[in-house]
Protein backbone atom coordinates (compact mmCIF):
# COMPACT_ATOMS: atom_id res chain seq x y z
CA UNK A 1 0.00 0.00 0.00
CA UNK A 2 1.31 3.33 -0.68
CA UNK A 3 0.34 6.28 1.07
CA UNK A 4 0.41 10.18 0.43
CA UNK A 5 2.14 12.47 3.59
CA UNK A 6 -1.22 13.76 4.50
CA UNK A 7 -2.78 10.50 4.56
CA UNK A 8 0.22 9.00 6.63
CA UNK A 9 -0.40 11.81 9.34
CA UNK A 10 -3.89 11.39 9.17
CA UNK A 11 -3.08 7.64 10.35
CA UNK A 12 -0.41 8.76 12.82
CA UNK A 13 -2.66 11.13 14.44
CA UNK A 14 -5.45 8.17 14.51
CA UNK A 15 -3.04 5.96 16.71
CA UNK A 16 -2.12 9.01 18.45
CA UNK A 17 -6.00 8.93 19.56
CA UNK A 18 -5.51 5.39 20.68
CA UNK A 19 -3.15 6.02 23.41
CA UNK A 20 -6.09 8.35 25.40
CA UNK A 21 -6.99 6.93 28.38
CA UNK A 22 -3.72 4.71 28.03
CA UNK A 23 -0.83 6.00 28.02
CA UNK A 24 -0.98 9.00 31.15
CA UNK A 25 1.23 10.16 32.32
CA UNK A 26 2.82 9.90 29.10
CA UNK A 27 1.65 12.12 25.89
CA UNK A 28 -0.61 10.24 23.04
CA UNK A 29 2.09 9.65 20.25
CA UNK A 30 1.32 7.71 16.92
CA UNK A 31 4.22 6.58 14.82
CA UNK A 32 4.11 5.48 10.96
CA UNK A 33 7.04 4.16 9.17
CA UNK A 34 6.87 3.75 5.14
CA UNK A 35 9.28 2.86 3.02
CA UNK A 36 11.34 5.45 0.44
CA UNK A 37 8.66 4.49 -2.26
CA UNK A 38 5.74 4.81 0.31
CA UNK A 39 4.78 1.77 1.20
CA UNK A 40 3.50 1.31 4.95
CA UNK A 41 6.06 -0.51 6.86
CA UNK A 42 5.03 -0.63 10.55
CA UNK A 43 3.02 1.61 12.61
CA UNK A 44 1.86 2.04 16.68
CA UNK A 45 1.30 4.34 19.53
CA UNK A 46 2.35 4.43 23.15
CA UNK A 47 1.36 1.94 25.54
CA UNK A 48 0.69 2.40 29.40
CA UNK A 49 3.39 4.38 31.30
CA UNK A 50 6.56 1.81 31.91
CA UNK A 51 5.42 0.38 28.27
CA UNK A 52 7.06 0.81 24.86
CA UNK A 53 6.59 4.53 23.46
CA UNK A 54 4.63 5.04 19.53
CA UNK A 55 8.47 4.60 17.68
CA UNK A 56 9.63 1.42 19.43
CA UNK A 57 6.07 -0.01 18.56
CA UNK A 58 6.07 0.95 15.09
CA UNK A 59 9.40 -0.71 14.72
CA UNK A 60 8.35 -3.60 16.57
CA UNK A 61 5.67 -4.23 13.61
CA UNK A 62 7.80 -3.45 11.07
CA UNK A 63 10.39 -5.94 12.00
CA UNK A 64 7.79 -8.80 12.79
CA UNK A 65 7.13 -8.31 9.41
CA UNK A 66 10.35 -8.67 8.22
CA UNK A 67 11.25 -5.44 7.07
CA UNK A 68 14.01 -3.90 5.81
CA UNK A 69 13.61 -0.31 7.53
CA UNK A 70 16.79 1.02 5.93
CA UNK A 71 16.11 4.62 4.49
CA UNK A 72 12.74 4.59 5.63
CA UNK A 73 10.64 7.49 6.82
CA UNK A 74 9.26 7.54 10.18
CA UNK A 75 6.24 10.44 10.68
CA UNK A 76 6.01 10.68 14.28
CA UNK A 77 3.32 12.92 16.29
CA UNK A 78 5.54 14.61 18.98
CA UNK A 79 9.78 14.50 18.54
CA UNK A 80 11.11 11.14 19.75
CA UNK A 81 12.66 11.12 23.49
CA UNK A 82 16.08 11.21 24.05
CA UNK A 83 16.20 10.08 27.62
CA UNK A 84 16.63 7.08 29.73
CA UNK A 85 12.95 6.67 31.98
CA UNK A 86 11.30 3.89 32.23
CA UNK A 87 12.11 2.98 28.62
CA UNK A 88 15.38 3.72 26.60
CA UNK A 89 15.27 6.68 24.45
CA UNK A 90 13.04 6.23 21.14
CA UNK A 91 15.80 8.78 19.33
CA UNK A 92 18.37 5.79 19.81
CA UNK A 93 16.31 3.01 18.41
CA UNK A 94 15.44 4.63 15.03
CA UNK A 95 18.97 5.75 14.38
CA UNK A 96 19.66 1.63 15.14
CA UNK A 97 16.79 0.67 12.52
CA UNK A 98 18.88 2.45 10.24
CA UNK A 99 15.96 5.07 9.02
CA UNK A 100 16.78 8.00 6.76
CA UNK A 101 14.41 10.46 8.04
CA UNK A 102 12.01 11.93 10.76
CA UNK A 103 8.99 13.48 10.19
CA UNK A 104 7.78 15.48 13.36
CA UNK A 105 4.91 17.00 14.00
CA UNK A 106 5.37 18.72 17.55
CA UNK A 107 8.25 19.68 19.51
CA UNK A 108 8.63 18.09 22.58
CA UNK A 109 8.70 20.87 25.48
CA UNK A 110 9.35 18.84 28.71
CA UNK A 111 12.86 19.56 29.87
CA UNK A 112 14.28 15.82 29.55
CA UNK A 113 13.70 16.27 25.48
CA UNK A 114 13.28 19.74 24.39
CA UNK A 115 15.15 19.66 20.92
CA UNK A 116 17.48 17.03 22.20
CA UNK A 117 15.51 14.32 20.50
CA UNK A 118 16.03 15.85 17.06
CA UNK A 119 19.44 16.45 17.83
CA UNK A 120 19.97 12.74 18.72
CA UNK A 121 18.47 11.96 15.73
CA UNK A 122 20.54 14.06 13.50
CA UNK A 123 23.78 13.39 14.98
CA UNK A 124 22.90 9.75 13.86
CA UNK A 125 22.84 10.82 10.41
CA UNK A 126 19.24 10.81 10.19
CA UNK A 127 17.42 13.97 8.68
CA UNK A 128 14.61 15.38 10.71
CA UNK A 129 12.29 17.70 9.55
CA UNK A 130 9.90 19.36 12.13
CA UNK A 131 6.89 20.84 10.97
CA UNK A 132 5.98 24.50 11.82
CA UNK A 133 3.74 25.49 15.02
CA UNK A 134 0.97 26.77 12.68
CA UNK A 135 0.50 23.12 10.70
CA UNK A 136 -2.73 21.38 10.42
CA UNK A 137 -1.26 18.49 11.78
CA UNK A 138 1.24 19.87 14.74
CA UNK A 139 -2.12 21.43 15.69
CA UNK A 140 -3.73 18.56 15.73
CA UNK A 141 -1.02 16.93 17.85
CA UNK A 142 -0.98 19.56 19.62
CA UNK A 143 -4.64 19.18 20.99
CA UNK A 144 -4.28 15.66 21.35
CA UNK A 145 -1.63 16.43 24.08
CA UNK A 146 -2.81 19.52 25.35
CA UNK A 147 -2.55 18.60 28.94
CA UNK A 148 0.84 17.05 29.20
CA UNK A 149 1.85 20.55 27.16
CA UNK A 150 0.16 22.44 30.03
CA UNK A 151 2.00 20.37 32.34
CA UNK A 152 4.89 20.68 30.63
CA UNK A 153 5.50 24.71 30.10
CA UNK A 154 2.71 25.72 32.86
CA UNK A 155 3.03 23.30 35.45
CA UNK A 156 -0.36 22.78 35.98
CA UNK A 157 -2.65 20.49 34.17
CA UNK A 158 -5.10 21.18 31.87
CA UNK A 159 -8.56 22.21 33.38
CA UNK A 160 -11.85 21.03 32.19
CA UNK A 161 -14.82 21.93 34.04
CA UNK A 162 -17.92 19.96 32.92
CA UNK A 163 -21.59 21.10 33.72
CA UNK A 164 -24.75 19.31 32.66
CA UNK A 165 -27.64 21.72 33.15
CA UNK A 166 -31.35 22.71 32.11
CA UNK A 167 -31.51 25.64 29.25
CA UNK A 168 -31.85 28.10 32.48
CA UNK A 169 -28.79 26.66 33.76
CA UNK A 170 -29.96 24.89 36.79
CA UNK A 171 -28.09 21.89 37.63
CA UNK A 172 -30.42 20.55 40.22
CA UNK A 173 -33.62 21.01 42.03
CA UNK A 174 -33.30 22.79 45.21
CA UNK A 175 -33.19 19.83 46.98
CA UNK A 176 -30.22 17.99 45.05
CA UNK A 177 -31.95 16.40 42.74
CA UNK A 178 -30.50 15.95 39.60
CA UNK A 179 -30.60 12.52 37.83
CA UNK A 180 -31.41 12.95 35.31
CA UNK A 181 -31.12 16.25 33.40
CA UNK A 182 -29.67 15.16 30.04
CA UNK A 183 -30.18 12.00 28.42
CA UNK A 184 -28.46 8.86 27.93
CA UNK A 185 -26.16 9.94 25.51
CA UNK A 186 -24.92 12.94 26.57
CA UNK A 187 -24.03 10.64 29.94
CA UNK A 188 -22.11 8.25 27.93
CA UNK A 189 -20.30 11.23 25.92
CA UNK A 190 -19.60 12.51 29.54
CA UNK A 191 -17.51 9.27 30.32
CA UNK A 192 -15.59 9.68 27.39
CA UNK A 193 -14.38 13.31 28.38
CA UNK A 194 -13.45 11.80 31.51
CA UNK A 195 -11.62 8.84 30.19
CA UNK A 196 -9.02 11.57 28.49
CA UNK A 197 -8.30 13.07 31.95
CA UNK A 198 -5.49 11.74 34.31
CA UNK A 199 -7.55 12.53 37.23
CA UNK A 200 -11.42 13.86 37.75
CA UNK A 201 -11.86 15.73 40.39
CA UNK A 202 -14.76 16.73 43.10
CA UNK A 203 -15.35 18.48 46.25
CA UNK A 204 -16.64 17.15 49.59
CA UNK A 205 -20.36 18.77 49.11
CA UNK A 206 -20.45 16.14 46.16
CA UNK A 207 -19.25 13.71 47.45
CA UNK A 208 -21.57 13.60 50.38
CA UNK A 209 -24.93 14.60 49.25
CA UNK A 210 -24.60 12.73 46.01
CA UNK A 211 -21.67 9.60 46.00
CA UNK A 212 -20.40 9.56 42.57
CA UNK A 213 -18.31 6.87 41.51
CA UNK A 214 -16.60 9.08 38.70
CA UNK A 215 -15.37 6.42 36.67
CA UNK A 216 -15.35 5.92 33.37
CA UNK A 217 -18.30 2.93 32.54
CA UNK A 218 -19.93 3.54 29.20
CA UNK A 219 -16.57 2.33 27.69
CA UNK A 220 -14.18 -0.04 28.17
CA UNK A 221 -11.31 1.47 28.93
CA UNK A 222 -7.37 0.54 30.11
CA UNK A 223 -6.77 2.75 33.20
CA UNK A 224 -9.80 4.88 35.36
CA UNK A 225 -8.57 8.17 35.74
CA UNK A 226 -7.72 8.90 39.02
CA UNK A 227 -10.03 10.40 41.48
CA UNK A 228 -9.47 13.53 43.62
CA UNK A 229 -11.45 14.96 46.38
CA UNK A 230 -11.24 18.51 47.93
CA UNK A 231 -11.96 18.29 51.32
CA UNK A 232 -10.62 21.02 53.90
CA UNK A 233 -11.90 18.79 57.54
CA UNK A 234 -11.25 15.28 56.15
CA UNK A 235 -15.10 13.88 55.67
CA UNK A 236 -14.73 11.40 52.92
CA UNK A 237 -16.03 8.34 54.17
CA UNK A 238 -13.58 5.72 53.88
CA UNK A 239 -16.82 3.77 51.99
CA UNK A 240 -17.51 6.62 49.29
CA UNK A 241 -18.55 5.29 45.75
CA UNK A 242 -15.68 6.76 44.18
CA UNK A 243 -13.18 4.41 46.31
CA UNK A 244 -14.20 2.10 43.81
CA UNK A 245 -11.73 -1.57 43.48
CA UNK A 246 -8.66 0.87 43.94
CA UNK A 247 -8.73 3.00 46.58
CA UNK A 248 -5.19 4.40 45.88
CA UNK A 249 -6.36 5.98 42.69
CA UNK A 250 -7.77 8.10 45.50
CA UNK A 251 -6.46 11.44 46.57
CA UNK A 252 -8.36 13.55 49.39
CA UNK A 253 -6.62 16.58 49.73
CA UNK A 254 -7.22 18.87 52.73
CA UNK A 255 -5.81 22.04 54.88
CA UNK A 256 -2.73 22.20 56.36
CA UNK A 257 -2.62 21.18 59.86
CA UNK A 258 -6.10 20.05 60.23
CA UNK A 259 -5.41 16.50 60.15
CA UNK A 260 -4.89 16.50 64.04
CA UNK A 261 -7.65 19.05 65.03
CA UNK A 262 -9.66 16.60 67.27
CA UNK A 263 -9.79 12.81 68.02
CA UNK A 264 -12.78 12.18 65.74
CA UNK A 265 -10.42 14.25 62.88
CA UNK A 266 -7.29 12.08 63.21
CA UNK A 267 -9.53 8.68 63.12
CA UNK A 268 -11.11 9.80 59.90
CA UNK A 269 -7.59 10.56 58.51
CA UNK A 270 -6.13 7.35 59.58
CA UNK A 271 -9.38 5.54 58.06
CA UNK A 272 -8.41 6.82 54.66
CA UNK A 273 -4.93 5.60 54.68
CA UNK A 274 -5.32 2.09 56.27
CA UNK A 275 -8.03 2.27 53.20
CA UNK A 276 -4.77 2.93 50.94
CA UNK A 277 -6.09 6.38 50.09
CA UNK A 278 -3.35 9.15 49.26
CA UNK A 279 -4.00 11.35 51.97
CA UNK A 280 -2.52 15.06 51.25
CA UNK A 281 -2.72 18.14 52.73
CA UNK A 282 -2.48 21.86 51.20
CA UNK A 283 -2.41 25.00 52.38
CA UNK A 284 -5.59 27.52 52.49
CA UNK A 285 -5.68 30.52 49.71
CA UNK A 286 -4.90 34.09 51.16
CA UNK A 287 -7.83 35.22 53.48
CA UNK A 288 -9.46 31.93 52.76
CA UNK A 289 -10.45 29.15 54.75
CA UNK A 290 -10.53 26.79 52.04
CA UNK A 291 -7.94 24.96 49.94
CA UNK A 292 -5.46 26.79 47.65
CA UNK A 293 -6.32 25.71 44.06
CA UNK A 294 -3.38 27.30 42.71
CA UNK A 295 -1.26 24.78 45.20
CA UNK A 296 -4.01 22.20 44.06
CA UNK A 297 -2.90 22.48 40.80
CA UNK A 298 0.84 22.85 41.14
CA UNK A 299 0.21 19.39 43.38
CA UNK A 300 -1.19 17.36 40.65
CA UNK A 301 0.69 18.19 37.81
CA UNK A 302 3.94 17.14 40.00
CA UNK A 303 1.76 13.63 40.29
CA UNK A 304 1.73 13.67 36.54
CA UNK A 305 -1.85 14.77 36.05
CA UNK A 306 -1.86 16.21 32.58
CA UNK A 307 -6.04 16.88 31.52
CA UNK A 308 -7.84 17.69 35.22
CA UNK A 309 -12.03 16.64 34.80
CA UNK A 310 -14.25 18.72 37.34
CA UNK A 311 -17.40 17.77 38.25
CA UNK A 312 -18.06 19.23 41.52
CA UNK A 313 -20.76 21.89 42.89
CA UNK A 314 -21.86 25.34 42.55
CA UNK A 315 -19.45 26.56 45.58
CA UNK A 316 -16.28 24.95 43.92
CA UNK A 317 -17.47 25.79 40.66
CA UNK A 318 -17.67 29.02 40.97
CA UNK A 319 -13.59 28.95 43.01
CA UNK A 320 -12.30 27.57 39.82
CA UNK A 321 -13.65 30.09 37.67
CA UNK A 322 -13.27 32.88 39.74
CA UNK A 323 -9.78 31.99 40.01
CA UNK A 324 -9.19 31.65 36.34
CA UNK A 325 -8.22 28.53 37.19
CA UNK A 326 -10.82 26.98 34.27
CA UNK A 327 -9.29 26.73 31.02
CA UNK A 328 -12.17 25.02 28.71
CA UNK A 329 -15.91 24.37 29.60
CA UNK A 330 -17.72 20.95 28.72
CA UNK A 331 -21.92 21.99 29.27
CA UNK A 332 -24.01 19.88 28.02
CA UNK A 333 -27.53 21.59 27.83
CA UNK A 334 -30.37 19.77 27.75
CA UNK A 335 -33.76 21.25 26.43
CA UNK A 336 -35.44 21.60 29.44
CA UNK A 337 -36.55 24.57 31.64
CA UNK A 338 -36.42 23.96 35.29
CA UNK A 339 -37.24 27.00 37.13
CA UNK A 340 -35.83 27.47 41.09
CA UNK A 341 -33.02 25.24 41.94
CA UNK A 342 -29.01 25.18 42.11
CA UNK A 343 -26.86 26.77 39.54
CA UNK A 344 -23.91 25.24 38.05
CA UNK A 345 -21.61 28.49 39.59
CA UNK A 346 -22.42 30.23 42.36
CA UNK A 347 -20.50 33.14 41.54
CA UNK A 348 -20.23 36.40 43.38
CA UNK A 349 -21.88 39.87 41.90
CA UNK A 350 -20.09 41.72 39.30
CA UNK A 351 -19.01 45.54 39.24
CA UNK A 352 -20.23 45.52 36.10
CA UNK A 353 -20.34 42.98 32.58
CA UNK A 354 -16.92 43.95 31.43
CA UNK A 355 -15.53 41.47 34.43
CA UNK A 356 -17.25 38.75 33.34
CA UNK A 357 -14.94 35.93 32.70
CA UNK A 358 -14.98 35.52 28.82
CA UNK A 359 -14.82 32.20 26.72
CA UNK A 360 -14.47 31.45 23.71
CA UNK A 361 -16.72 28.99 21.37
CA UNK A 362 -14.87 25.99 20.61
CA UNK A 363 -17.67 23.34 19.27
CA UNK A 364 -21.41 23.04 19.30
CA UNK A 365 -22.61 19.68 18.95
CA UNK A 366 -25.90 18.00 19.81
CA UNK A 367 -25.35 14.63 21.36
CA UNK A 368 -28.61 12.70 21.49
CA UNK A 369 -31.46 15.03 22.81
CA UNK A 370 -29.26 17.51 24.20
CA UNK A 371 -26.47 20.20 23.06
CA UNK A 372 -22.16 19.80 24.29
CA UNK A 373 -21.54 23.02 24.35
CA UNK A 374 -17.12 23.66 24.45
CA UNK A 375 -16.33 27.15 25.30
CA UNK A 376 -12.12 28.09 25.71
CA UNK A 377 -10.98 30.44 28.25
CA UNK A 378 -10.03 33.59 25.86
CA UNK A 379 -5.78 33.10 25.17
CA UNK A 380 -5.80 29.28 27.39
CA UNK A 381 -4.03 27.53 24.83
CA UNK A 382 -1.25 30.27 24.19
CA UNK A 383 1.77 28.80 25.99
Amino acid sequence: MVREGGETWDQALALASRAVALSDPNPRVGCVIVSQAGALLGQGHTQQAGGPHAEVMALRDAQSKGHDLRGATAYVTLEPCAHHGRTPPCADALVAAGLGKVLVALADPNPLVAGQGVARLRSGGVAVEVLPPGHAVAQAARELNIGFLSRMVRKRPWVRLKVAASLDGRTALPDGRSQWITGEAARADGHAWRARATAVLTGIGTVLDDNPRLDVRAMPVARQPWRVVLDSRWRTPPDAALMGVKPDDVTVIGLTGTQTDDAETAARCAALIAKGVHVIDLPAGPGLDRIDLGETLAYLARRGVNELHVEAGARLNAAFIEGGWVDELLVYLAPSVIGPGLPFADLGLLPDLTAAPRFEWRDVARVGDDLRLIARQAGADQF
